[in-house]
């Protein structure tokens, strides 16, 4: 039974073994091979808001453009495959000229202000963008992209181009012309960026500052004006309260001279009849009725006393 459990070791022919161990070490490779080939397919992918641009790499040659693409959005897998993103949303950069950079006006006042630019990269310059402006490579930061881009091409026209907008004008009419002064270096940096894919949106200027001693002069000048408006209108008042109690004097006159023309004895006497009527049907007063001149109405007048003749017949006299 021991015989029967014992194994014989199996020995193979050198040749045999060395081809076994030959097909171990190609499959080997083999399997290598396959995983590292299998790394190189990607599958790129550009998120919203930005544009990418995709290449194909090769183990030995050169890059070739394979094209653009929206996003959201990828290639899909393929071969050796890179993306490089774009962000195609506007952008705000601010170039700030003070201290140093301050610029001096018509007059010579040194002005400090601040210019902002809104622009983006144009969806369809993408590929132009990539292969003339930028100079980054595909793994690097999108926004960096811009920025450099940005950089080299577009900032420093744009801060010549204000600096000659701002000198054009005297310091203290800076200030009323921010928005011309904006319209013209818009126009002239949307001449610059016509045919290239930069496309500017607007350009504003603002936070101007003057030296301190103009600005406090100004601010001098201002409550001198304030102050002389503010005794311009007391004076202005006054001539209108002037004015106003001269028409009324003029009217008290007048209404005083109407009354007195048309104080006639007959209009008197008019008046003395309807005030008696008036009495008489009063329940209220006890009237004593005198009669006096003809036919017992009152007279209006001087009664002719002192030698002119005698007083009319019922009169009492003092």
């Amino acid at each position: 039974m021991s015989d029967a459990l014992t194994r014989t070791p199996i020995s193979l022919p050198p040749s045999r073994m060395r081809i076994l161990l030959l097909a171990a070490g190609v499959a080997a490779i083999g399997l290598v091979v396959l995983v590292n080939a299998f790394r190189l397919f990607s599958n790129p992918a550009t998120p919203p808001g930005y544009v990418g641009y995709v290449t194909r790499g090769a183990l030995f040659g050169h890059v070739t453009f394979v094209g653009l693409q929206t996003g959201p959005t990828s290639s899909g897998l393929g071969w050796l495959l890179e993306v490089t993103n774009v962000s195609v949303t506007p952008y705000t950069y601010a170039e700030d000229f003070s201290g140093d950079s301050a610029v001096l006006s018509a007059d010579s006042l040194k002005i400090a202000f601040r210019v902002h630019l809104v622009w983006r990269v144009r969806p369809e310059g993408v590929k132009e963008f990539i292969e003339r402006y930028s100079t980054l490579r595909p793994h690097d930061d999108p926004n960096r992209i811009v920025e450099v881009a940005y950089a080299n091409f577009i900032r420093e026209p744009l801060r010549t181009y204000a600096r000659d907008e701002v000198q054009r004008h005297k310091g203290l009419d800076i200030k009323d012309n921010i928005t011309p002064i904006g319209e013209a270096i818009t126009r002239r940096i949307t001449e610059l960026t016509a045919n290239t894919p930069f496309e500017v949106r607007s350009v504003v200027v603002g936070n101007i500052q003057y030296p301190v001693e103009v600005a406090d002069a100004v601010s001098k000048k201002l409550a001198a004006i304030q102050e002389l408006e503010r005794k311009l209108t007391e004076i202005e008042i006054t001539k209108r309260e002037k004015d106003k109690r001269i028409i009324e004097a003029e009217g008290i006159a007048a209404a005083t001279e109407i009354i007195s023309q048309r104080l006639t004895a007959g209009y008197l006497q008019y008046e003395a009849i309807k005030a008696q009527h008036e009495m008489i049907r009063s329940q209220n007063h006890t009237t004593i009725y005198i009669p006096v001149g003809p036919m017992g109405v009152p007279l209006v007048g001087n009664l002719n006393i002192g030698g002119h003749g005698d007083p009319p017949s019922g009169a009492t006299l003092k």
